[in-house]
């Protein structure tokens, strides 16, 4: 039974219990569904103010860089939607797909992934870096993830028909492209634990991918990083108008204002911008 509950994917009652402190609403099959005006919260944040706020909760290892990116210029932001490979070994494989064709699911096991998805999702795939025979998606695929998700996608992989997925005009995260289709890997796992890079990630994680790379948010935690990202981005907009009048020096600002009177005039401002954009 345990056995079959990983390459089937968490049970719901699995789920729950591995993601037991999210404070949210759930999905029929237990990942946690973080409301959409957090995920709308996290568009603007960078991956240095997620950071910092998770990091001073415990949390060292959320963020993976070294992508190849389409469309870096996009922000890609949702809830994680886990799919994990292994290299084929037939005798698991026979299994896995005999019971994919009981169920009555799709005989090609990244379709199968894709026809499970849900709007705000993104599809997080760990290939485990192959490239060659690597690529789950081309052009076709991607635009089946976008009508789907209304999102990108993460993968710890390779993609095939690059031109193609560019002009669809999503993010998408990937390890590097190659004309060969995926070959000689099984799915071993559906909306459970899985490694990108030197991330754990979760089911239901949102996950934050900008031009630097991809930050995986525990849903427990993403009110108080988001509340704490914006705060940052605003003492950032404050700093750097005060640097543009050209009458201080890096050390009157930065990392906060030196004198009683700058911090005086901050908090001031950052109380006032935080009623004018409803933050109080």
């Amino acid at each position: 039974m345990p056995l079959r509950a990983q390459l089937d994917g968490f049970a719901r009652q699995q789920l729950i219990k591995y993601t037991a402190k999210n404070p949210f609403e759930r999905f029929l099959d237990g990942r946690p569904k973080v409301p959409d005006r957090y995920i709308q919260a996290l568009q603007g944040s960078s991956a240095e103010a997620i950071w910092s706020a998770m990091h001073t909760r415990g949390f060292q290892f959320h963020w993976e860089g070294g992508w190849k990116i389409a469309h870096p210029e996009k922000k890609l932001v949702g809830r994680a939607f886990t799919a994990q490979y292994m290299p084929v070994r037939p005798d698991v494989n026979d299994l896995i797909e005999a019971d994919a064709k009981a169920a009555g699911r799709s005989d090609r096991n990244h379709t199968r992934v894709i026809d499970m998805l849900q709007p705000g999702d993104v599809l997080v795939i760990d290939l485990f870096g192959k490239i060659a025979y690597g690529s789950m998606t081309g052009d076709n695929l991607t635009a089946a993830i976008k009508a789907a998700t209304g999102n990108g996608f993460v993968i710890d992989g390779g993609i095939r028909d690059l031109d193609g997925i560019l002009e669809l005009d999503v993010p998408v995260y990937y390890r590097d492209s190659h004309v060969l289709p995926m070959r000689n890997v099984m799915l071993t796992g559906v909306n459970v634990p899985i490694r990108i890079g030197g991330v754990t990630v979760m089911p239901g994680d949102v996950v934050v991918g900008n031009s630097e790379g991809i930050t995986f948010i525990p849903p427990e935690l993403v009110k108080a990083v988001a509340r704490e990202a914006r705060e940052t981005e605003l003492k950032d907009e404050w700093t750097k108008a005060k640097f543009a009048t050209r009458q201080y020096k890096s050390s009157d600002l930065y990392p906060t204002p030196k004198t009683p009177e700058l911090k005086k005039e901050y908090e001031e401002w950052l109380a006032r911008r935080k009623r004018e954009l409803g933050l109080e």
